[in-house]
């Protein structure tokens, strides 16, 4: 039988006096339960059945929980996080790389199977539990693990993805000079075999005379470095020969990143007050910027074909268990499941809030910048195959690849190219910068959700974020030596990688859909927004997903290689060590967590099991939950009536 819905836990009063039964009860987070039922700092009403959470805590002299201050705040922040660079690289790489057109037929059939029922669920279960990403799962204390391991990815992802931000940073500075440093091979970091002009294809078909262009043969064309291959090895990283030599700090590039980590700062210390302001400009600027780039993309010599090639269908990859295993890949990376961050970026909602039409508002802005960014990036990648006579292939790179060589490389080409250098990499930084404060928010929010009330002090919130960049910033310092590179790919292949990330999702599935019961969470998101979301999304989080995650999980498990940079050097066995050190660090956590708990509790394994799957209810639970609203006659409304507009009236206290 499944398991009761809310109102049968927490709202009648008799339910709340005998918490043993069903539930415990706390309030937000902040005051503290009584033996009796009653909340400290006041007794539980019972004419109303409860008090209200903000008064309890306003009792008690602590800060109620911010909530934004507009609804558009909370989407922006929303689009900020989830809308950044991977859009902007990683899927038009994806896609011409998988079939083209053809990829979007898994891309989109992933987004309604995965990508949509998981970001519904991280959002409704902040803006249900009004808890950071470790608190929310006081809905089934036992699996809080899942909120430890949200936490540690999401922490070694603010460390490493902030370095992008940095680099970013550097060759905007660069930018503004009268000649882009990256154009040109007379630097001082430049070799002997700079080249800035090639001519493979002459070389190839034998147009040029006696195998000779200039002073140089065919044979020293074939062993030429582009300048702005040489700037980013040589000059921006300085990279060594492997992960143990790291060499010495790059104070440019260290000075880059400390300016980054300050903005980030002064972007998050004042919490989504602020946040939720600062984004409106962070998560629409680059849209601008996209547009801008692709009216003058599409204008160039060459664009043509290389939008062709980008959408070009290939039908025969359709059979391929790469492009499937790479669509549902992405949508993990493009969503930003399981980090934690959308949980807190929900819980300072308004609980009724109607977090299912924003779940699809939100995915449809994000896949659809995806397969926007794929026309302004393959226009330029157009042309720079156009200028260079060689094919798109050839030029079109994934990851750093695309970012920091083949784009530089395409705006070095263009008329006036300082300008449109300065206004792509401003665009990169501002895509970098949104997800990397709303990350560090998220990361933040959960780890002050630890600490009870009573520990409340002032600026606690300044001194947690700044002592979360400082200790970023130190971790840090590895990845701008020599051999930082090497670093930042380990962070970046295991402990954010797609299997943690997988994982991470699975049993977030599980846990809600089979622990706290796929119907009993229906009902209560049916109380926070007055209807029923579709059944769909109650088949996906019991059957499809979980399937769909853990199919995808056994695959990169049973196809793994070994870590390499530029396909040539090949990490040694300590650093692999040191990657899945960073891997486990966040997968076993569930585990270990659920085995520590369940041996230190008393009695039978059911009844450990039934104590430690309690709920753990809030004080802003009593205050919303009306214990006489039938909850399955909201099946048949739908949102925006006036009779929903009553249902959601009458279950307000």
């Amino acid at each position: 039988m499944e398991k009761s819905s809310l109102d049968a836990d927490c709202c009648a009063l008799n339910t709340v006096l005998v918490e043993e039964k069903k539930g415990h009860l706390i309030p937000n987070g902040n005051a503290h339960q009584d033996v009796n039922g009653t909340l400290n700092g006041g007794p539980i009403s019972a004419a109303t059945g409860a008090i209200s959470a903000a008064e309890a805590e306003k009792r008690q002299g602590f800060p109620e929980r911010e909530t934004w201050t507009r609804q558009m705040d909370f989407m922006m922040s929303c689009v900020g996080f989830a809308v950044g660079l991977g859009n902007v690289w990683r899927f038009p790489y994806l896609c011409y790389k998988n079939g083209g057109g053809v990829f979007l037929i898994p891309y989109v059939l992933f987004i309604f199977l995965g990508g949509i029922p998981i970001f519904f669920l991280e959002i409704a279960l902040g803006q249900f539990m009004k808890a950071g990403s470790i608190n929310v799962w006081n809905i089934a204390p036992l699996f809080k693990g899942l909120g430890f391991a949200s936490m540690v990815i999401v922490f070694f992802c603010n460390t490493y993805y902030i370095m992008v931000l940095a680099w970013g940073f550097y060759y905007l500075i660069k930018s503004f000079n009268s000649t882009l440093p990256w154009s040109t091979c007379d630097n001082p970091w430049n070799s002997e075999n700079c080249i800035e002009i090639f001519r493979h294809d002459d070389c190839q078909n034998g147009t040029i005379g006696n195998s000779t262009f200039g002073n140089l043969t065919c044979e020293e064309l074939a062993n030429g470095r582009s300048p702005i291959i040489e700037f980013w090895e040589n000059k921006v990283l300085n990279i060594s020969e492997g992960l143990d030599e790291p060499g010495v700090i790059n104070w440019e590039l260290m000075l880059c990143l400390m300016a980054v980590w300050v903005m980030v700062y002064f972007c998050v210390w004042k919490g989504v007050k602020s946040t939720g302001k600062i984004v409106y400009f962070t998560a629409t600027f680059p849209y601008v910027v996209l547009i801008i780039l692709l009216v003058r993309g599409v204008t160039l010599p060459g664009a043509y074909d290389g939008i062709l090639y980008y959408v070009k269908p290939d039908w025969s990859k359709l059979g391929e268990a790469q492009v499937w295993i790479d669509a549902g890949t992405q949508i993990f990376f493009s969503y930003a499941i399981g980090l934690g961050a959308l949980t807190a970026l929900g819980s300072y909602n308004r609980f009724n809030n109607d977090c299912y039409k924003d779940a699809f508002v939100l995915a449809f802005i994000n896949s659809g910048t995806s397969f926007f960014s794929g026309f302004v990036v393959f226009s330029i990648l157009g042309f720079m195959a156009s200028e260079q006579g060689v094919d798109i292939s050839k030029v079109a790179e994934s990851g750093p690849g695309l970012a920091f060589i083949a784009y530089p490389k395409a705006v070095s080409l263009m008329p006036v190219a300082p300008v449109w250098a300065a206004l792509f990499f401003v665009m990169l930084l501002l895509l970098g910068l949104d997800s990397q404060f709303v990350g560090v928010e998220g990361f933040v929010t959960g780890i002050l959700d630890l600490f009870p009330g009573k520990y409340y002090m002032r600026y606690q919130r300044e001194i947690a974020v700044a002592i979360c960049c400082l200790l970023c910033f130190i971790i840090d310092l590895s990845m701008v030596t020599q051999g930082g590179m090497y670093v930042f790919q380990l962070f970046d292949y295991y402990s954010a990688s797609g299997m943690t990330l997988l994982w991470q999702a699975f049993w977030e599935c599980v846990v809600v859909a089979w622990v706290y019961g796929a119907d009993r969470f229906m009902d209560d998101i049916a109380r926070m927004i007055g209807y029923r979301p579709f059944p769909w999304m109650k088949w996906c989080w019991s059957f499809i997903t979980p399937c769909v995650c853990m199919g995808i999980f056994l695959f990169h498990l049973l196809n793994y290689k070994p870590l390499t940079y530029n396909n040539v050097y090949v990490y040694p066995w300590w650093g692999e060590v040191i990657g899945w050190c960073l891997a486990l660090s966040s997968m076993l956590c569930i585990p270990v967590s659920l085995v520590y708990k369940l041996s230190g509790a008393k009695g039978t394994f059911r009844e450990r099991w039934e104590n430690l799957t309690k709920p753990v209810w809030g004080g802003h639970h009593l205050e919303y939950m009306a214990p006489d609203t039938d909850i399955k006659s909201l099946a048949s409304l739908s949102p925006g009536t006036e009779e929903n507009k009553v249902i959601i009236f009458e279950s307000v206290m």
